[in-house]
């Protein structure tokens, strides 16, 4: 079965949704480490629920991005993992790390991106609307008025939020929306579409 290790910095909602598909047998993977980058972080005490290794790997002030990085590359070598999920992790990580793990590590982004890595995004309807990156995409996607906006799994790149695209889900903009109503709503799809990719790469895991 595949091996998992999830990265993740806040709540961990979406880390919580693996946790509950592993354990209802709807995930064709196993969770062998979680790494967190914030102590306080809620997704530590799910992941101490779920009896699954979690490895806390703070950024100090003065450290060096790149020595962090390859302390969590050494971590994470150490469980072997198939895949690695940043499942809002919220750190842009160094090119080095990235090149040592593509293209086996995906991340979750709370927008839809393009398939060719360009600045507008075609709606299922035929509409355009912006592409939408960083970390602040929600509320840019209110910002900017769009009427739709969504999810998107893609792999991870030197290159932020440009990766090749695995899945995405629309989510409608609603009249009433805030940012907190449209994020939750995305989280679902997110949730969603995130079992079904790995269910789907665990295909390819002898």
């Amino acid at each position: 079965m595949m091996r998992l290790a999830v990265m993740v910095s806040g709540s961990g909602s979406n880390l919580q949704a693996l946790i509950d598909a592993q354990k209802a047998q709807q995930l064709n993977a196993t969770i062998n480490v979680v790494i967190c980058d914030q102590p306080k972080a809620q997704a530590i005490s799910r992941t101490l629920a779920a009896r699954i290794p979690v490895i806390c790997v703070p950024l100090a002030k003065k450290s060096s991005r790149e020595a962090w990085a390859e302390q969590i590359s050494q971590l994470l070598a150490a469980f072997t993992p198939d895949l690695i999920v940043m499942a809002g992790w919220m750190k842009v990580m160094p090119a080095s790390f990235v090149e040592r793990w593509t293209p086996n590590i995906i991340n979750q982004h709370p927008a839809l991106l393009p398939d060719d890595g360009g600045e507008c995004y075609t709606l299922s309807d035929g509409r355009q609307i912006p592409a939408i990156r960083g970390a602040h995409a929600v509320r840019d996607a209110l910002a900017l008025g769009v009427p739709v906006t969504g999810c998107t799994v893609h792999q991870i790149t030197p290159i932020v939020d440009v990766g090749p695209v695995l899945a995405k889900a629309e989510v409608a903009v609603l009249p009433d929306d805030d940012q907190a109503s449209l994020h939750e709503r995305i989280k679902q799809a997110e949730r969603r579409i995130l079992v079904d990719v790995i269910n789907n790469l665990a295909q390819t895991v002898a």
